[in-house]
């Protein structure tokens, strides 16, 4: 079988359609449909099976798009392997970040990459309407997502996860608000309080689920924001308490502050995903150990 049509085939089971395949890999529709048609003639069983005005591919179709992967995956090592032989890692390696994520780690990033003559990263920010961060692994070499644990479809759809930081969430607070005299708050000092949230299915909204089973109560949310910023600046104003990262909200300074939260768990798992032929080659290794040593290094300096 040809290598190209196999890759082909993985594409579409990571994309979903023959148009967005031909979109990515700067085809036409119909050079695609032709080439899968090909690879299903040297299978010798159908691939893919037609579901309304799309294709989706059928169980053999799924297995051969894994072999796929671990075709392209022993490849990348293959290569990569020469390359430590021969070079220092170089050329091109693509991330996306989520913004606070890209606050804590970024700046760090950049300047150690910037000491590695040859490798040339560009990053970028998380576009906030992405609904399932691990797609965006087809496009990107390195994506950091947060979630409060490891999601097992990462696992299930053969991405290399590679955990970096855990960070607590806490309670925030406009100054001189009653509950800033305690040291800790619980689901219940908060039972009736007015929230800004953030839309539902992100980290910060599974913890506020959680103070509402813990309080047998439906939280009483006024405004969901995805930018950390809007939250910060409307808690500061006094129109409600909020769920914000600990690391990088500016406390006190903003006319806010924040408080831990007991009985909850309530921390994000900040994770490397990666396609695991993009995570054998040498530029990409070398951001991830950038990355897990900045991670640790911003541990290191807010702890406690």
């Amino acid at each position: 079988m040809d290598i190209r049509r196999l890759e082909l085939l993985r594409e579409l089971a990571d994309r979903g359609s023959v148009t967005a395949v031909a979109r990515a890999t700067h085809r036409t529709a119909s050079a695609v449909s032709q080439q899968l048609k090909i690879l299903e003639r040297e299978a010798g069983v159908p691939l893919t099976e037609r579901v309304g005005r799309g294709i989706q591919l059928t169980s053999a179709g799924r297995a051969l798009a894994r072999t796929a992967t671990d075709v392209a995956t022993a490849i990348e090592r293959a290569e990569a392997l020469w390359e430590d032989f021969r070079s220092q890692p170089r050329g091109e390696v693509t991330l996306v970040i989520f913004p606070t994520g890209g606050q804590m780690l970024l700046p760090g990033l950049l300047s150690t990459v910037a000491g590695m003559p040859g490798l040339d990263l560009h990053a970028g920010d998380l576009d906030a309407t992405v609904t399932d961060i691990a797609d965006l692994t087809a496009d990107f070499d390195v994506v950091v997502a947060d979630s409060p644990d490891l999601v097992p479809s990462w696992a299930e759809r053969g991405l290399t996860i590679v955990p970096l930081m855990r960070e607590p969430l806490d309670i925030a607070l406009p100054e001189g608000h009653p509950l800033g005299l305690k040291r800790t708050l619980s689901p219940a000092d908060l039972v009736d309080e007015t929230w800004i949230g953030v839309p539902p299915g992100l980290p910060f909204d599974g913890i506020l689920r959680g103070i509402e089973v813990a309080n047998g109560a439906p939280a009483r949310v006024v405004q969901r924001f995805t930018d950390n910023g809007i939250v910060e600046s409307l808690v500061a104003a006094g129109h409600g308490i909020a769920i914000l990262p600990r690391y990088t909200t500016r406390d006190r300074e903003n006319g806010l502050i924040t408080r831990p939260l007991t009985q909850v768990r309530a921390s994000r798992l900040i994770s490397v995903l990666m396609r695991p032929d993009r995570a054998e080659r040498p530029s990409v290794r070398a951001v991830v150990t950038a990355l897990r040593d900045e991670a640790a290094r911003f541990e290191r300096a807010h702890a406690g």
